[in-house]
Formats: structure tokens, C-alpha cells, sequence
């Protein structure tokens, strides 16, 4: 196996090695890659659900309705839960994928105070192509690694993910 080709990530690293070669990059070296692979899959599947009407927030609310299973039903607050959004946050995507017909609000029957937020069959239609184009382009992303890589490196943010999430704050 060859070794890789240098990235930005390493110049930056290599600029901070010639002026403070005391320190540590380590971290940098990981968390700067894993900032632009967000960045850059993040507008990557972005372009993927515009052909839907829809940005990636608006396919969050969407698929967290989804993924709820039928009736593809959750109150506001634990849409908000979930996505850990404001409310004021949620209002506006509700309001705008309700205006696109995917989605509808109506009273809550078991609380008189409270809404429900359901997928209209549109919305459910818009999700399931949505998620296939994300998927698509996620997929032709992660075929740069063989299938091993692709679970090692699964593992791995997995474990770091619950290492920042159990960290003090």
C-alpha cells in the first residue's frame, strides 16, 4: 500500500511544525479532515435534495417523520427534540414544507394543547427519492475505501463520537 498524497490538512500541519514544533497536531490532523468532509458532503448531498424542493434541513424533519414509522406522526417538540432545534427553528421549516404539501399540522387528539405534525403522501414520495440521492452520493463517496476501511472508519468516529459526547464540558 502506498503511502497517501499530502491534503491541505497535512500543509497547514507542516506550516504549524515549522513555526511551533512543540506542539501536538494530532488532533487537528483528525478533526481538521473530518471539518471538511463534513463541509464537503454536506454540499455534496445538499445538491442532491434540490431536485425535490427541499434543503437539508427541510430532509431532516422529513426523515425523522419517516423514520417514525406509520402514521409518520411526532409532535413538534419532539421533532425539535430530536433535531435539537429551537422552536422557532422548527416553525419555519414546518411552515415552509407545509406550504410544499409535505407535511400538514392538526390538533393533537390525545392533547387538546398540543399539534401533531404527519407526512402527507407527497411528503412521503419527496423523502423516499430524497434519501436514495443522498444515499447515492454518500455511497460514491465511501467507495474510495474497500469495505473493511469503511467499517474500521464506521468504528472509529463511533468511538470518538462518544468520547467528545461523555467529555466534561
Amino acid at each position: 500500500m502506498s503511502a497517501p498524497r499530502k491534503d491541505a490538512v497535512d500543509a497547514i500541519i507542516e506550516q504549524w511544525a515549522t513555526v511551533r514544533p512543540d506542539l501536538d497536531t494530532r488532533a487537528m490532523e483528525v478533526f481538521g479532515r473530518v471539518y471538511r468532509l463534513s463541509r464537503a458532503m454536506g454540499d455534496r448531498v445538499e445538491q442532491a435534495y434540490a431536485p425535490y424542493g427541499i434543503s437539508r434541513g427541510e430532509f431532516d424533519v422529513l426523515a425523522t417523520l419517516r423514520r417514525a414509522g406509520e402514521p409518520y406522526t411526532l409532535s413538534p417538540r419532539r421533532l425539535s427534540s430530536t433535531l435539537m432545534l429551537t422552536t422557532g427553528g422548527m416553525t419555519g421549516r414546518l411552515d415552509r414544507l407545509e406550504r410544499a404539501g409535505l407535511l400538514r399540522r392538526s390538533p393533537d387528539p390525545h392533547d387538546r394543547r398540543g399539534l401533531q405534525v404527519t407526512l402527507t403522501d407527497k411528503g412521503l414520495n419527496v423523502i423516499d427519492e430524497a434519501v436514495g440521492a443522498g444515499l447515492t452520493v454518500q455511497t460514491e463517496a465511501l467507495s474510495a475505501l474497500d469495505d473493511d476501511e469503511a467499517g474500521q472508519l464506521a468504528d472509529l468516529l463511533r468511538k470518538l463520537l462518544e468520547g467528545t459526547q461523555n467529555s466534561p464540558e
